[in-house]
C-alpha cells in the first residue's frame, strides 16, 4: 500500500461494530510492524482510546468565531439578517431588537461583511478538542471530541483530520449515519469500509451509506458483522451492487464479551489477529 493511503471505517447506523473493526484493524496493522495512525472522528462519542494503553501527548481547543452585535452602533437596517443563510439572527425592526442565536450560527462571517455601521465584532466559541495520544512507539491515535451542547461536530472532525500523517496508513473511525459528520470524514478517505449487519435495519442503512458514497464518488467494500443472524438480503444487495465483501464476523458471544471488557480480540485470539491482517490485505487489493 502506498504511503498516505487513508481508509475510513463507517456505517449507516450505530451499533454495527464500526469501532470494533477500526480498533482491531489498527491493532493488527501495527502488530505486524506497519506504520499506522488511527483518528477517532466519532466526535460525539469517541471511545477508541479505551481499547489501548495510551499516553496523552497534547490537546488543543477547537473554536468558532461567533458575531456579537453592538446595539448602540446598530442602525437596524436588517442587512445582517438578510445575509444569514442559517436564520441565526433574531431581528425586530420596529422594536429595535437584534440578537445572534449562537446555537444556529455557523461562523461564516456573512453578517460581518454585510454590516455597514461597524456594529458587529466576533468572539470565540469553544466547540471541542482534538487530542493526540501515543499507543506505543510512534503509534498515534487522534481523538476528536465535541463539547456537550454544541449542535454539530463537523468543525472538530475537520481539525482532527488535519493531523493525518501522509507517511503512514491512516484509519478513520467515522461517525455513524450518513449526515454531514459522515460525509466530511469519508471525503478524506481513499476507500471506505462499511460495517453492516444482516438485519432489515442494517441493510436499509447500508443502502443509504452506499448512496452517499456514490454521490461523492468514493469506493467502498463491506464487512458483515454478526453474521449468521438475520437473512441473506445483505449479501444479495452487495452482489447486485458489485460491492466487495471484505470480511464476515460471526455472531459470537466471546467477541461481544471481549469488546464489553475493553479488550481487543486481536490481542486475546491469534486467529482473529490473522483475520484482521487478512482484511487489511484485502483492502489493499481492492485499492
Amino acid at each position: 500500500m502506498r504511503a498516505g493511503m487513508t481508509i475510513a471505517i463507517a456505517s449507516g447506523k450505530g451499533g454495527t461494530g464500526k469501532t470494533f473493526v477500526s480498533t482491531n484493524l489498527f491493532n493488527a496493522i501495527v502488530g505486524e510492524g506497519d506504520g499506522a495512525m488511527l483518528i477517532d472522528c466519532d466526535a460525539e462519542e469517541p471511545d477508541d482510546t479505551l481499547f489501548f494503553n495510551v499516553k496523552r501527548v497534547c490537546s488543543r481547543e477547537v473554536t468558532q468565531k461567533i458575531p456579537v452585535i453592538d446595539a448602540g452602533k446598530c442602525t437596524f437596517c436588517g442587512r445582517c439578517r438578510e445575509y444569514c443563510n442559517y436564520n441565526a439572527i433574531f431581528f425586530l425592526k420596529e422594536a429595535r431588537r437584534i440578537k445572534v442565536m449562537d446555537d444556529l450560527c455557523h461562523g461564516c462571517g456573512a453578517c460581518s461583511a454585510a454590516c455597514r455601521s461597524g456594529a458587529i465584532s466576533e468572539k470565540e466559541k469553544p466547540l471541542g478538542t482534538v487530542t493526540d495520544y501515543l499507543a506505543g512507539e510512534n503509534l498515534k491515535i487522534v481523538e476528536a471530541r465535541m463539547h456537550p451542547g454544541n449542535k454539530s461536530p463537523v468543525e472538530v472532525i475537520r481539525e482532527a483530520l488535519k493531523e493525518a500523517d501522509t507517511a503512514v496508513t491512516v484509519l478513520l473511525d467515522a461517525p455513524p449515519g450518513t449526515s454531514c459528520p459522515f460525509v466530511n470524514t469519508v471525503s478524506a478517505a481513499d476507500f471506505t469500509v462499511l460495517v453492516t449487519e444482516p438485519t432489515p435495519f442494517g441493510v436499509a442503512d447500508l443502502k443509504q451509506a452506499v448512496k452517499a458514497l456514490k454521490n461523492i464518488g468514493k469506493r467502498c467494500g463491506a464487512v458483515v458483522n454478526k453474521a449468521g443472524m438475520g437473512d441473506g438480503e445483505v449479501y444479495a444487495y452487495l452482489k447486485a451492487e458489485g460491492i466487495p465483501l471484505l470480511m464476515s464476523i460471526p455472531f459470537d458471544r466471546n467477541i461481544a464479551e471481549s469488546c464489553s471488557k475493553g479488550e481487543l480480540i486481536t490481542d486475546t485470539d491469534g486467529r482473529w489477529k490473522a483475520e484482521f491482517r487478512k482484511l487489511f490485505e484485502t483492502i489493499r487489493e481492492n485499492l
